[in-house]
């Protein structure tokens, strides 16, 4: 199915490509979250039309993120877990429990924004972990965990 993009979309396309793609991706991922469009004559035509307003808007999501990106540069979030002698946690910490965290400190994070490269932290001590913004920004973030002794 040939469609119309209307976002940025990870390793397909940026804003006003036209791009092939299986007929399930578009119809059930695509398309609903309004990153796409199909790619008929009259959308092509409304797309031009509202190509400026779709990129100012883009362009601004970008600076909001930005912004948002350069206050959380280089922050130490502190967590407590339960933990052992040995410094193994009981549990984990996850990107849920680092989004959330970081909600408390006022940056609006979704737990699919936090990347963890080697998986959910199991020992105390210092991590880092990528926190991605927008498409563009990614920033890294310091964790510390602390044990709390049972």
């Amino acid at each position: 199915m040939q469609i119309i993009l209307l976002d940025k979309v990870a390793n397909l396309g940026i804003l006003g490509d036209l791009v092939k793609v299986k007929d399930g991706y578009a119809r059930n991922f695509l398309i609903p979250s309004g990153r796409a469009r199909r790619a008929t004559a009259t959308a092509k035509a409304e797309f031009e039309a509202k190509r400026a307003e779709l990129e100012k808007a883009a362009a601004e999501k970008l600076a909001v993120s930005q912004a948002e990106g350069a206050k959380l540069e280089g922050k130490v979030i502190k967590l407590t877990q339960k933990a052992g002698v040995d410094g193994r946690l009981f549990g984990s910490v996850t990107n849920g429990d680092i989004a959330e965290e970081l909600n408390k400190l006022g940056f609006k994070v979704l737990k699919s924004q936090v990347r963890m490269p080697a998986g959910p932290i199991k020992t105390i001590g210092d991590s880092a972990v990528s926190v991605t913004l927008h498409h563009d920004v990614a920033v890294e973030v310091t964790i510390s965990v602390y044990g709390e002794t049972v």
